[in-house]
């Protein structure tokens, strides 16, 4: 992978992101899974971390998260402070002696978010995506589901944390600034 990217202090993405009522609640078929709508979703946001998947059970539909942070959470006097990190389809944090902003706002201003690409093109856009990026992404939030069973379904909310809290996005297109 290649170097993350550096920046100086200062926020770099004020905007949270826009999430609004799906527009086309039809179901998406993807490979073997089926994608429910649940909400069309545009983020814009500095990614903190990426960690790649290949053989967890959601690899082949989502084989990349990105740990990505806006307000205070995509500046570099904010994350310098803290120590990211990715797991297990997790993304944590701790810092040092003393959070560098509120941990309240630490959980609104920063997301692990489960990207499945909506195309050839996403795919490979998404896999030169890298650490200090900011990008842009839109598409919907959804919930994933097989035929033996297996779902998966994305968080809707920006206040909540731990398990279930992380955004499965169908990504039907990014830019990198």
């Amino acid at each position: 992978m290649h170097r993350p990217i550096a920046h100086r202090a200062g926020v770099l993405v004020e905007v949270a992101p826009r999430q609004t009522e799906a527009s086309d609640p039809a179901l998406v078929r993807l490979g073997d899974s089926v994608l429910q709508p649940l909400a069309d979703f545009d983020i814009e946001a500095r990614v903190l971390s990426r960690e790649d998947y290949a053989f967890d059970a959601g690899a082949a539909l989502s084989p990349t998260d990105l740990a990505l942070g806006w307000g205070r959470m995509s500046d570099s006097a904010t994350i310098d402070a803290l120590e990211i990190r990715q797991s297990a389809r997790y993304f944590s944090y701790r810092w040092r002696t003393s959070p560098p902003i509120p941990p309240a706002e630490i959980v609104r201003s920063a997301t692990n978010l489960h990207a499945i690409p909506a195309d050839a093109a996403v795919a490979r856009s998404l896999a030169r995506v890298r650490v200090g990026d900011v990008v842009e992404l839109r598409g919907r939030l959804v919930e994933a589901s097989r035929a033996d069973g297996w779902r998966w379904r994305s968080s809707l909310s920006r206040e909540d944390s731990g398990a279930g809290a992380c955004e499965l996005m169908l990504i039907e297109s990014i830019d990198r600034r």
